[in-house]
C-alpha cells in the first residue's frame, strides 16, 4: 500500500513540478499546510478525500489523475478479480496518527475526461475512531454492499446499513467512517466539477 501511496504522492510532485509550482504556492492555493503537502508527495502521509480534491484543484487537475496509469476513450470495464488484485490506495482518517481506515479500490482509473470517480471503499473497524470533517466541491454517493457505516454531515449523523444509500453536496462538513467496532464495504461515486 505505500507504493501506492508513493504513486499517488509522485504524481502530485510531478504535476506540480511540470507547472513550475512550489509547495508554498500548492499549500496556499489549497489551504493545506506545506508539510501535509510534503508528506503526501514523499508517500509518507495519505489523507482523506477532501486535501486530494483541493490539491487536485490548486494543481488544475481531475482528482482521477493522481490515480491514472492509461487514458481510455471509450467505456472501461474494472472486473472484479482485477480490482482485487490491483492495487489500492489507503487513506488516514483524518487523525493526527496515520493509522489507515479506508481502502479505496478505483473502478475507472483508466477512463479518460472523467468528472465522476467511482471506488469499492474497504473501512477497517475502529473502536472510537476520531476525525476531521472535510468540504469540498461536488456531490457524494454512497451505498453501502456490507456491514454499517455513520456518516456525519454538518451537525447530523447517519448510520447506514447494508443496502441504505445517501447522497449529499460536498461542500457541507462532512465525514465517513465505520460504525464504532464494525468494518464495512461501500460503493461510493465521488463527483467534483472540474
Amino acid at each position: 500500500m505505500s507504493n501506492n501511496n508513493s504513486f499517488v504522492g509522485s504524481k502530485i510532485k510531478g504535476i506540480r513540478e511540470t507547472k513550475n509550482l512550489s509547495i508554498e504556492e500548492i499549500a496556499e492555493r489549497s489551504g493545506l499546510s506545506a508539510e501535509q503537502i510534503i508528506s503526501i508527495e514523499n508517500g509518507q502521509n495519505m489523507p482523506s478525500l477532501g486535501p486530494l480534491i483541493k490539491i487536485a484543484r490548486a494543481l488544475g487537475v481531475r482528482l482521477g489523475t493522481f490515480m491514472d496509469d492509461n487514458d481510455a476513450l471509450g467505456p472501461v470495464v474494472t472486473r472484479a478479480e482485477d480490482r482485487e488484485r490491483d492495487s489500492s490506495i489507503s487513506f488516514s482518517n483524518g487523525a493526527t496518527d496515520t493509522r489507515k481506515h479506508m481502502e479505496y479500490h478505483p473502478l475507472a482509473q483508466q477512463k479518460a475526461g472523467r468528472h465522476m470517480e467511482p471506488f469499492i471503499i474497504d473501512i477497517n473497524p475502529e473502536e472510537s475512531p476520531e476525525f476531521q470533517l472535510s468540504a469540498h466541491e461536488g456531490e457524494e454517493f454512497i451505498y453501502v454492499m456490507q456491514g454499517e457505516v455513520e456518516i456525519v454531515y454538518g451537525k447530523e449523523t447517519y448510520s447506514l446499513k447494508e443496502g441504505d444509500s445517501i447522497f449529499y453536496d460536498s461542500i457541507v462538513k462532512h465525514h465517513v467512517h465505520g460504525a464504532p467496532g464494525r468494518s464495512a464495504k461501500i460503493l461510493a461515486v465521488v463527483y467534483i466539477p472540474f
